[in-house]
């Protein structure tokens, strides 16, 4: 994966086992119940409800799970009080990594973060020691597009800022709070929109050798299949996922 999203780690998600899809269910679940708690289970009022919504799509998440995430959230789960959480730190080459995380134990987490760095050569850092080299964008993800100028067009008549073509898809980068507004326009004109979310963006992507790419791919893996992850990013390029 270079550039700018996580569609690749996405699709890559998509082919993994039962067990790990069911992970990836269950982490969707505590962002819903976490959203509906904060801004209301209607999602054509709560825009980052929405976000999550389509997230759980690109996975792959069956409506019925969707929605029964929505109803248990003012019910057994709005009991439960998670706390967001952002960890910075440092992979091997002195890569950047930002780890969001939702808990309801704070030094379990603290601590299950720092064994993932320290594991495969990374090292945990302080808050903003990494923040800086990464910039809210939102991105808009698009498949089976015929004319990838025309979209280029719509997109930024719909207010999106870039195009971008990534393999099979195309990336429309907006601003943060713009994507909702970009997804429905392009909806509206016809494209076929998978994905639609706001995601931390590296102004600059690094480039590491074999050895280093394998060690920093293992410490993603720790960090992503831990329970309280919700999202991981950093600047390298990883190879496109076949």
């Amino acid at each position: 994966m270079s550039g700018h999203s996580k569609w690749h780690n996405i699709q890559a998600k998509k082919g993994k086992t039962d067990a790990a899809r069911g992970k990836i269910f269950t982490k969707i679940g505590r962002e819903i119940a976490v959203c509906v708690k904060a801004g209301g289970p209607d999602p054509n009022t709560n825009n980052k409800l929405r976000d999550i919504i389509n997230k759980a799509r690109a996975n792959n998440m069956p409506n019925d799970n969707i929605e029964r995430s929505i109803k248990k959230a003012s019910g057994e789960l709005g009991s439960v009080n998670y706390e967001a959480i952002t960890y910075e730190g440092y992979g091997v080459s002195g890569s950047a990594v930002i780890v969001e995380c939702l808990t309801d134990n704070k030094n379990r987490t603290a601590g299950d973060v720092r064994h993932a760095f320290d594991k495969h050569g990374g090292a945990l850092g302080s808050t903003n020691c990494v923040s800086y080299l990464f910039n809210n964008k939102g991105i808009v993800i698009v498949e089976d597009v015929k004319d990838v100028d025309t979209l280029m067009m719509d997109a930024l008549d719909a207010g999106a800022v870039d195009v971008v073509e990534d393999g099979d898809s195309v990336e429309v980068i907006t601003e943060p709070n713009k994507h909702i507004e970009v997804q429905d326009f392009l909806e509206k004109k016809g494209y076929k929109v998978v994905s639609s979310s706001t995601e931390l963006v590296a102004d600059t992507y690094v480039d590491l050798n074999e050895e280093q790419l394998g060690k920093f791919q293992r410490m993603i893996d720790a960090l992503e299949d831990l329970d309280d992850v919700q999202e991981v990013y950093h600047n390298v390029n990883l190879p496109d996922e076949e």
